[in-house]
């Protein structure tokens, strides 16, 4: 265990949004983002690893306190990448290491290849990137599918397409217990702006491994020893193989880092210090 590192908070205006973020420790800049996770999801990564590094961590556009100017406008990769250019330059502490996990390693990616001066090592940790699949195709109508099912108000059944998509099993009495009955309004609006202006908009962005290959940021491919044969296993390996590297296996499944924060930043620190 680690003494609790105090977190500095604040408010980054962009010309269409408010980006919430919160900063722990010292030395070299260490970004932890997801999308639409949050910052309260990596508290506790962060705090293993603000003892070591400045780590900065933000509520993606659009969700809980980083409101957009217009709530209808969609949260894309680009956008999101931006954001997290501004951040950096904002603490005026890069460049930085960027880990990404799930439409977070997506954002990490297009920053690689938006500002690639600003990361030396992007992690990108299952990145959804269903355009690499050879079911593509298939795939796309199952995301617009469930999109569909979310805007008819069914959603329960939203979430039970979205994991079956995702090949993660959840019981039913689960889904009930997780997204039925009386629910925090901040998640609620979090989760509504997720399906109806983020999820198409992560998962059809299409990396270019040759930039990515070619830009001086190191990109490493990341996936949870317990996350085979899900989707973002499959997409991760073949992103992996676009690249040219091997993909690296951290502990747990696709939230790894929430449910063992030790050991996920443990595995993350041996990862960033291999050449």
């Amino acid at each position: 265990m680690t003494a609790s590192s105090a977190v500095t908070t604040g408010i980054l205006v962009v010309p269409d949004a408010r980006l919430y973020y919160e900063v722990r420790g010292a030395g070299p800049l260490l970004v932890l983002v997801g999308a639409p996770m949050n910052a309260a999801a990596f508290a506790g990564a962060a705090e293993q690893l603000a003892t070591t590094n400045t780590v900065l961590t933000t509520d993606p556009r659009g969700h809980f306190a980083s409101p957009l100017n217009n709530p209808d406008q969609d949260s894309t990769a680009l956008a999101r990448a931006d954001d997290l250019a501004q951040l950096i330059t904002h603490l005026d502490a890069g460049p930085a290491v960027v880990f990404g996990s799930s439409g977070g390693a997506v954002t990490a990616l297009a920053l690689a290849q938006t500002n690639p001066d600003l990361v030396t090592t992007a992690v990108a940790h299952e990145p959804p990137l269903r355009e690499l699949l050879p079911d593509a195709d298939a795939q796309r109508a199952l995301t617009e599918d469930i999109i569909a099912t979310y805007a008819a108000a069914d959603v329960i059944g939203a979430w039970r397409k979205f994991f079956a998509q995702a090949r993660i099993s959840l019981p039913d009495p689960m889904l009930d217990q997780i997204f039925g009955g009386d629910r925090d309004p901040q998640q609620v609006a979090s989760e509504r702006y997720w399906f109806a202006h983020e999820l198409r908009a992560t998962t059809s962005w299409v990396p270019d491994p040759p930039l990515l290959r070619s830009v001086p940021t190191r990109v490493i491919v990341g996936i949870g020893a317990e996350s085979a044969g899900q989707f973002c296993d499959h997409t991760a390996r073949e992103l992996a193989s676009a690249l040219g590297v091997d993909p690296v296996l951290f502990p747990g499944d696709h939230t790894g880092f929430v449910h063992d924060p030790v050991g996920f930043t443990a595995r993350l620190r041996e990862v960033l210090d291999e050449p």
